[in-house]
């Protein structure tokens, strides 16, 4: 570790985001984070289901969402209106004074329209990190507010890009451990990295390239994890002090010494 201070960059989704009680208690614990800190959240569950009400379906290829024109749309309704700005409402009557922001504010974070191999993704945006405005997010950071980052960015010419939410976490994280020690944390719906998928307590404590390697090749880990553990992997050789995948409950405790989650290192 070093002598920097420290930022808490902390990635939600999923259940946490589909239950108003889940999403309150777990905004509860966020706001009593102390220190500079990070949120960034997903939605897709509720894009989905915003998209059926006005009468169109999601449309997947491997799990990831195709994003067209009216698809982007939503989206860009969904995860930087109606969830951002519910969150951040939320925090402020918390006493967390927050800010939500897209890629596209203040020219944050600008990404690349993921160009078409076999598939086209649409409107879907890939980043880099060495490309996000560290020194803009820090001045956001010094004068005490908390960004909140909506799972959007936009490709400079006026497109907005629908883009994943761990991957924004990550290259996020990246890009600020140039200013502070950085600790990422992946918050869902279980305690860590499990062993064995059937038995909740299973958590993997400690993973590192050649365990991730080892357990990757004999199927040991369920196919979902497998891009959080790679990004985690990732931010950990590029400088990121430490990542952390647990449960949303623990959030606190996983920012202590007494990790309940899954370390990544």
């Amino acid at each position: 570790m070093t002598d920097r201070e420290k930022l808490s960059i902390i990635k939600i989704g999923g259940n946490v985001l589909d239950d108003a009680a889940n999403l309150k208690a777990f905004l509860q614990r966020f706001a009593c984070v102390e220190g500079k800190k990070v949120l960034v959240h997903g939605g897709g569950k509720i894009a989905s289901r915003m998209g059926e009400k006005l009468g169109f379906e999601a449309k997947y290829v491997d799990g990831r969402r195709i994003t067209d024109d009216e698809t982007m749309d939503l989206v860009t309704m969904v995860y930087g209106g109606l969830v951002n700005k519910q969150v951040v409402s939320a925090l402020q009557a918390m006493g967390c004074n927050a800010v939500g922001l897209t890629g596209a504010d203040a020219n944050i974070m600008p990404a690349t329209k993921r160009p078409v191999k076999t598939i086209d993704y649409g409107w879907a945006g890939d980043i880099d990190a060495a490309a996000v405005d560290a020194k803009m997010l820090k001045s956001f950071l010094d004068i005490g507010l908390t960004p909140v980052f909506a799972p959007l960015t936009h490709d400079t010419m006026g497109h907005m890009l629908n883009t994943n939410a761990d991957t924004i976490a990550s290259s996020l994280a990246l890009a600020l451990s140039a200013f502070f020690e950085v600790h990422l944390m992946y918050c869902f719906e279980k305690k860590g990295v499990l062993q064995s998928v059937e038995d909740e307590n299973s958590v993997v404590r400690r993973i590192d390239r050649p365990t991730f390697d080892a357990m990757k090749a004999t199927g040991a880990l369920h196919s979902g994890i497998l891009p959080k553990i790679e990004n985690a992997l990732l931010a950990i050789e590029k400088g990121v002090a430490r990542v952390i995948i647990g449960h949303a409950d623990d959030l606190l405790e996983n920012l202590t010494e007494d990790v309940l989650g899954t370390i990544i290192e």
